[in-house]
């Protein structure tokens, strides 16, 4: 029988060890949010201010830690990051120009991955060991198992804050080249305070969810508010990209209990999770959330599997077609598509499914709206004004899916902020939009 105690201390290392295998010209994975190794890359940007190491590449999804290469400048060049989808540094760097993105629906990126060059070294924050040599990723899932396949070597943080998904990924030991233990507790996002635009909206969308429906929800003040105001609903299920607290407190309140999902009946799916120690805790151990990768979770044909799938996203702006920006504020990049693509597309083919991209009507205390004749030049669209199903605001909801475009200005003009609904209508008549 193998000692795989014994396998463990032989790979047990240090981080700057560890740090000091990087070779020049390296390309190094890792997957979203707390899956990332703190320990281990600042071992590896010091080594980058010591001008040991040039060429190297790191690719990140949502960073939540403090990122020397994002926060740094002056490394450009020796270690520069490469974002899937972008958290606060890497949003400061690539706006600053020392930091890349990568254009993605988030369902494909196993497939990019898969398609794309090695990756020199993928690394990962895991729980320890258990008596069978295996070492659960935690909280994340979503590309992984792609990047294991592709890469050459393996390092780990063993982290005894890390939950334990037993419905998850899972690695190895004889599958790794090193490890580093570590104890430091996981991030997490302060609670959304809750304002009277967050509870109207969430109570317009909550009015259109029946019973029984199955949901995505985003992270930030509407997605709260809308789980907040689903409390007193029975029977629902999650089927999403992230869990978060809005989700904890459903199950635990009775409103969620997944019996009427089409798949995975009894099981909360997402691919990763993000938010507060509750969270973690919650999933620690826990058959009843299943952490499943990427191309699986977020694929739309997978995902309209569950009737009444309903999805519920933001954006940072609407033109009077319909489409979506949710990336960039103007030619500012601010985050990635992710996967609201995707479950808009998936609800919007899913038996009585819904999508709803909400947010509030305007920006900087009622001087910009956030329904505009035209997007600002540079915008990303995100959603297409072929897939844009729902759109809601403090105002109310108008439904444009199917609908014309004289139709579509009508409603979108009408949840406008009332400060603006004249000027959209002047645009809108001007350009031959209303007649």
């Amino acid at each position: 029988m193998t000692d795989f105690r014994t396998l463990f201390e032989a790979r047990r290392s240090t981080a700057e060890e560890l740090a000091g295998r990087v070779e020049s010209g390296w390309l190094i994975g890792m997957d979203a949010a707390v899956a990332g190794t703190p320990t281990i890359l600042a071992a590896l940007a010091e080594r980058a201010k010591r001008d040991e190491v040039k060429g190297v590449r790191v690719q990140t999804l949502l960073d939540v830690y403090p990122y020397a290469f994002y926060a740094d400048n002056s490394l450009y060049g020796k270690l520069t990051g490469e974002a899937w989808f972008s958290g606060g540094g890497a949003r400061k760097a690539v706006n600053g120009g020392w930091a890349d993105t990568i254009p993605n629906y988030y369902r494909d990126a196993p497939r990019h991955i898969r398609a794309g060059e090695d990756y020199d070294l993928f690394v990962a924050s895991v729980s320890p060991m258990d008596k069978h040599g295996w070492f659960s990723l935690g909280a994340t899932s979503s590309y992984s198992l792609a990047m294991i396949e592709k890469a050459k070597h393996i390092f780990l943080e063993v982290n005894d804050h890390q939950p334990r998904a037993v419905c998850g990924a899972q690695i190895h030991i004889s599958q790794v080249d090193g490890l580093v233990e570590v104890s430091y507790e996981l991030p997490v996002l302060p609670p959304t305070k809750q304002d009277k635009i967050s509870q109207t909206i969430g109570g317009l969308i909550a009015e259109r969810i029946e019973d029984g429906s199955c949901i995505q929800l985003g992270i930030g003040a509407i997605p709260d508010a809308v789980g907040a105001a689903l409390k007193d609903k029975h029977d629902l299920g999650i089927h999403t990209e992230m869990f978060t607290d809005s989700m904890v407190e459903l199950i635990q309140c009775g409103a969620v209990n997944n019996s009427k999902k089409q798949i995975h009946r009894g099981q909360s799916v997402t691919t990763f999770a993000f938010g507060s120690q509750r969270i973690y805790d919650y999933i620690d151990d826990n058959p009843g959330i299943a952490i499943l990768p990427v191309d699986y979770v977020n694929d739309p044909n997978v995902i309209c599997r569950n009737d009444n799938m309903i999805s519920i996203n933001a954006a940072l702006e609407v033109d009077l077609w319909g489409q979506v920006c949710a990336e960039s504020v103007g030619t500012r990049h601010m985050s990635g598509t992710g996967g609201q693509v995707d479950y808009v597309r998936g609800a919007c083919q899913s038996r009585g499914g819904k999508s709803f991209i909400a947010f509030s009507s305007t920006a900087k205390d009622d001087t910009i709206s956030k329904i505009k004749s035209i997007l600002t030049p540079g915008a990303v669209v995100t959603t297409s004004k072929n897939d844009v199903d729902y759109i809601v605001t403090e105002y109310g909801v108008a439904h444009l899916r199917g609908e014309s475009l004289g139709s579509r200005a009508r409603q979108l003009i009408a949840i406008a902020h009332p400060n603006f609904r004249d000027e959209l209508t002047f645009e809108a008549k001007k350009r031959g939009i209303l007649i």
